[in-house]
């Protein structure tokens, strides 16, 4: 998913605990999804907008954006500064929670006749089993499935995306498999960070990453979250830049602690 002096003492520092050894001299940059950036594509965030929604009791209502995060930083921190953050007014009552989304990205016929829907979910149903063998799929180093476990149940959200073939006059359960996941670590209130964007190598190509970012942050909007940050290897910025995000905005630069022995 920030004068220049002040507020570079006061930048956020993002730590990282290492699972395993450090990444061997591969750039990763702080990318930042901004409401700037976002104007620029907006018409581009219409993927699966024409999709069935399958419905829910209640629904979402996106609030309008607050001031910006670096304005917020800033309105506290300088001097002599004239931003002033103002909360818009709106008569909306916000609701408790926000219900899970489940949306169907893709639909497609098989040459036997099995209909396979490619669904985006952000109800977080997930096991940490199927988590690791899609890491395994990608390439991911592998990490203790007690770790993947914990990550899972104290993530924000928890986005996915499940194949699910029928097949034809079949009166079995569909087959769901995970094709690709995403999740968001918050402080339910201001900061989104997004972490393990993953999408099975066989679904790759297809769109359905930019899919699942985009899916991703349209739930944290709606949870009027609107500072989304990331961290992307440099293989990757490029695809990141391309759904609004942009690398060291305003030169604020993310920062990792590696222990000096």
């Amino acid at each position: 998913m920030t004068t220049a002096a002040a507020p570079a003492r006061r930048l956020l520092i993002y730590g990282c605990s290492a699972l395993g050894a450090a990444p061997e001299a591969r750039p990763i940059s702080f990318t930042h999804w901004s409401t700037a950036s976002e104007a620029r594509r907006r018409r581009s965030l219409q993927v699966a907008a024409a999709s069935p929604l399958r419905p829910a009791k209640r629904s979402g209502k996106v609030l309008p954006l607050r001031a910006s995060f670096w304005d917020s930083i800033k309105s506290g921190f300088l001097k002599d500064n004239t931003t002033q953050v103002v909360e818009p007014t709106s008569n909306f009552i916000e609701e408790e929670d926000t219900l899970p989304q489940e949306i169907i990205l893709l639909e497609s016929t098989q040459s036997d006749g099995t209909l396979e829907q490619i669904m985006f979910s952000s109800a977080g149903d997930v096991d940490a089993y199927d988590v690791q063998a899609l890491c395994d799929k990608v390439g991911w180093p592998r990490r203790p499935l007690t770790k993947i476990a914990a990550s899972l149940k104290n993530s924000y959200l928890v986005a996915t995306l499940h194949s699910i073939c029928r097949a034809p006059g079949s009166e079995e359960n569909d087959e769901k498999i995970l094709i690709g996941m995403a999740r968001a670590t918050s402080d339910h209130a201001f900061n989104a960070t997004i972490w393990d964007v993953l999408v099975d190598p066989s679904y790759q190509g297809r769109g359905l990453g930019k899919a699942l970012v985009e899916q991703l942050i349209r739930t944290l909007l709606q949870r009027d979250i609107g500072n989304i940050t990331l961290f992307a290897d440099n293989k990757v910025v490029d695809f990141y830049k391309n759904l609004g995000f942009e690398a060291d905005p305003e030169g604020i630069k993310g920062m990792f602690w590696y222990p000096r022995y």
